[in-house]
């Protein structure tokens, strides 16, 4: 505690009980003015060390009972308003694809030559692939596939590993068999397990931590939120209530719970529902379809099941724009705790003046980090379209590169607003704590 200036009552005097009295006195007074003692700081930079580290890995200093209350007053109606979302959006009944079901056989190519692509012809346009089945029908005899001779046509080697679709028919004939693509596997494990030792490495416990978040956000996906669209629901409010869910999940689970977490996901809970708002808006406003190739053949497998996509426009920008979202909203809150533990003497005002100055230099970055992941997906089409269109006007507002720029823009809306929400937030509870 610091010292307050009080003058002990007693002082001067050599009587002992005079002076024993005044420093009681002056304890007292002390107290009265500043208060309780304040809870023993557990930031690294609060501890006496002499210096921050200032990357938030520290555990947050614990909130106050007011701060407490008031935190749990806004987050547990959103918590059980997901709840209640999960229960009436949860999947019912998938759809039957129309089209026959074909199954996935694994082979070895063992040949590969020229062939013709009708029998005895002359015109060499095809290549002939030879293949050994490693499981399915033919399990460990060989077959022959015709691939063309096209630009739009893999290459094929001695050793590749690759695909076949079987289609239910005469498993002697080539005909039941085609060529899909190649196996990756191996290489995909490789990869996940190298990601998972730089995280662990780096990250250790809360690395390991990140990694069970980023396996419940698969879980949610695939168990909740696909299933949930292909049984009927809304996708836009499938995609809200799971990312919802995805966010309390990862956030606490790899931050932990403090009050500089729920910070964070109080700034994504408000940039999500901007976000969606705006998505719904100006989807409108472009008269975004969604019906672009890939969407025409969902449609086209499900036959009458019913989905929506526009709807799906809107579920996939709020789902991309979660990820955007959770890295800004963290490293805010952090970076205000960090400033309010290298410094305690910092107000709300000063703390969220040093927090936005922070927050300017990550969202340059950020925005720019979202445009440029939008546009290596989206590269191949904006070649052809480049090629194929007839000016730069009519390339942005096609159909697919239009969708492109909307997700684009209203994801960065939602980045930025989040930067000022967050840092609010955390300004006004570090400076409380």
């Amino acid at each position: 505690m610091r010292d307050t200036g009080a003058i002990p009552v007693g002082a001067g005097t050599d009587h002992p009980d005079g002076a024993d009295t005044g420093r009681r006195a002056t304890r007292t007074r002390a107290s009265r003015r500043s208060g309780p003692p304040p809870p023993p700081a557990d930031d690294a930079a609060a501890t006496g060390h002499g210096h921050g580290h200032g990357h938030g890995h520290g555990p947050a200093t614990p909130a106050g009972r007011r701060i407490r209350t008031l935190l749990i007053a806004l987050l547990v109606p959103c918590a059980l308003a997901t709840l209640a979302g999960v229960v009436l959006l949860w999947p019912g009944e998938l759809p039957v694809s129309e089209l026959p079901r074909t199954e996935q056989v694994r082979a070895d190519v063992t040949a590969v030559q020229v062939a013709d692509c009708a029998p005895n012809s002359g015109d060499g346009a095809c290549t002939g692939v030879t293949v050994t089945m490693t499981d399915g029908p033919r399990e460990g005899r060989e077959l022959v596939q015709l691939v063309p001779n096209e630009p739009s046509s893999p290459r094929f080697a001695v050793g590749d590993p690759v695909t076949m679709s079987y289609s239910g028919g005469d498993p002697d004939a080539a005909s039941s068999y085609q060529i899909n693509d190649f196996q990756r596997t191996p290489a995909l494990v490789w990869l996940a397990g190298a990601f998972a030792l730089a995280v662990v490495l780096l990250g250790r416990l809360r690395g390991l931590a990140a990694l069970a978040g980023l396996v419940l956000s698969f879980v949610v996906l695939l168990g909740f939120v696909l299933p949930s669209i292909l049984s009927g629901h809304a996708p836009l409010a499938v995609a809200v209530v799971g990312a919802c869910l995805i966010m309390f999940a990862v956030l606490y689970l790899a931050h932990g719970v403090s009050a500089r977490t729920s910070c964070a996901v109080l700034g994504t809970l408000a940039s999500l529902a901007l976000i969606g708002v705006l998505g719904y808006v100006f989807t409108a406003a472009t008269r975004l379809t969604g019906l672009d190739d890939t969407t025409a053949n969902l449609i086209g497998t499900l036959g009458d099941a019913p989905i929506d996509p526009r709807g799906l426009i809107l579920a996939g920008l709020v789902i991309g724009a979660l990820g955007a979202l959770d890295d800004v909203t963290v490293t805010q809150a952090s970076a205000v705790w960090e400033l309010g533990a290298a410094n305690p003497e910092l107000g709300a005002k000063d703390l969220f003046a040093a927090g936005m100055r922070i927050g300017r230099d990550h969202v340059a970055s950020a925005v720019n980090t979202l445009v440029l992941a939008y546009a290596g997906a989206a590269l191949p089409l904006m070649l052809l379209f480049t090629v194929a269109a007839g000016s730069v006007g009519d390339v942005l507002t096609s159909q697919d590169v239009a969708t492109e720029i909307v997700r684009t823009l209203v994801g960065s809306i939602g980045l930025v607003a989040s930067v000022p929400v967050t840092t609010g937030l955390a300004a006004l509870v570090c400076a409380r704590r």
